[in-house]
């Protein structure tokens, strides 16, 4: 192995497991509704279960959420905690469902430092399950961008 292959796999070995660090901490924080893998598997399908307790993301532009513009809110699919209402979801051309305020005491967010990058991770306060990122780029009155996975929210009419 010549010196360059080396560090090259050397550093991705530090990533990863830089990565996998990051992500027992952000599992041993405590939550209102704390349950084990199985439970977790038991009650969310495949995909939920990769975003929500894996901190996964789905596919841009698959979430059937990206199309609802009904009046009501937008739950955590894991607890059903009330996290945006509809009247602050906008088309943002992301691909994911985009919100510009959450509701109140409905989240809690943490420094994302995984893929090379520094982002604002949002999880759902009452479970703790990955919900999406919030960026600068969003419009008036907040200028935020609440991107969420919409495997994540469930809708419920008004």
């Amino acid at each position: 192995m010549n010196r360059r292959a080396m560090l090259t796999s050397g550093f991705a070995a530090a990533a990863a497991l830089g990565m996998g660090t990051l992500r027992i901490n952000a599992s041993t924080e405590e939550f209102e509704i704390m349950r084990s893998e199985a439970e977790w598997r038991k009650r969310l399908s495949a995909k939920a279960y990769n975003v929500l307790r894996e901190e996964g993301t789905e596919r841009a532009f698959t979430s059937p959420l990206n199309d609802e513009h009904r009046k009501g809110v937008f739950a955590c699919a894991g607890c059903d905690l009330p996290l945006y209402s509809s009247e602050t979801k906008y088309e943002s051309g992301t691909g994911w469902p985009s919100f510009w305020k959450p509701l109140p005491n409905a989240i809690g967010t943490k420094e994302d430092n995984t893929l090379f990058s520094r982002r604002t991770e949002v999880h759902c306060r009452r479970c703790g399950g990955h919900l999406g990122h919030v960026f600068d780029d969003g419009p008036k009155p907040t200028g935020k961008r609440y991107c969420m996975n919409g495997v994540a929210l469930k809708f419920v009419a008004a």
